[in-house]
């Protein structure tokens, strides 16, 4: 290797070091998609415009934190339309790339709406920790030919750090919410207790009973009793 790409190299494993920093330091789920897209922007050369697609339970695929409108008009077609690299990121489990949508005949019917919207390029990476797939990392540029080799080996490594911190907020929003959920469930068994002089056993029996005549979650049953025990 010349000093030159060795001083490449070097530059950019402080870059990717210091955007994964950043990215385990972002407070949740919602910030860390934010710093994400937002470090694809600046930092993966050629991207113009950023999105993240997002499997969600019942494998429905959903746009989240796009840095222009026209992610989400071209991210509806690929979902609309079943095709596209985000799609075929997601379920090839590869890294698709384009150079000219106008000369693209992978992707029948959305090739050409993303050549209407005036994008050529685009480079897509499945986010993955090991075998679970969260989505895909999808990039955008107006110009032809934006993203070479070399842009997508760099961005292999940027979309593996972004995956790393997403499972990381994904998995710490988790077990915040289950804190919280338990914190709630015990604050209802309390008034439950207080109010018909039962034990903690009995309190939550008449929490889950409530939960199925209601047809609620646990929770919400919870969360309601806590929030109104006052006015009732």
């Amino acid at each position: 290797m010349t000093d030159d790409a060795q001083a490449i190299d070097a530059g950019l494993s402080a870059v990717l070091g210091a955007i994964a920093r950043t990215l385990q330091a972002e407070p949740d789920v919602d910030a860390t998609l934010v710093a994400i897209v937002k470090a694809a922007e600046d930092h993966i050369e050629g991207t113009q415009y950023a999105g993240i697609s997002l499997v969600e339970k019942g494998h429905r695929i959903r746009t989240v934190a796009p840095t222009d409108e026209v992610v989400t008009e071209l991210d509806a077609v690929q979902y609309r339309t079943g095709e596209g690299p985000c799609v075929d990121a997601i379920t090839d489990h590869r890294v698709y790339r384009t150079g000219n949508m106008l000369d693209e005949d992978r992707w029948p019917a959305f090739a050409p709406a993303a050549a209407a919207t005036g994008v050529r390029s685009m480079l897509s990476y499945r986010l993955f920790a090991s075998e679970t797939t969260m989505g895909a990392l999808n990039l955008y540029s107006r110009r032809r030919d934006a993203f070479s080799e070399q842009t997508e080996e760099d961005g292999r490594v940027f979309a593996t750090h972004a995956a790393i911190a997403l499972i990381g907020a994904q998995t710490e929003a988790r077990l915040v919410a289950a804190i919280e959920t338990r914190d709630v469930i015990g604050m209802a068994k309390g008034i439950l207790m207080q109010r018909h002089a039962l034990d903690p056993v009995q309190a939550f029996r008449m929490l889950v009973e409530s939960s199925q005549n209601a047809n609620m979650k646990l929770n919400e049953v919870a969360a309601w009793l806590v929030e109104n025990h006052g006015e009732l």
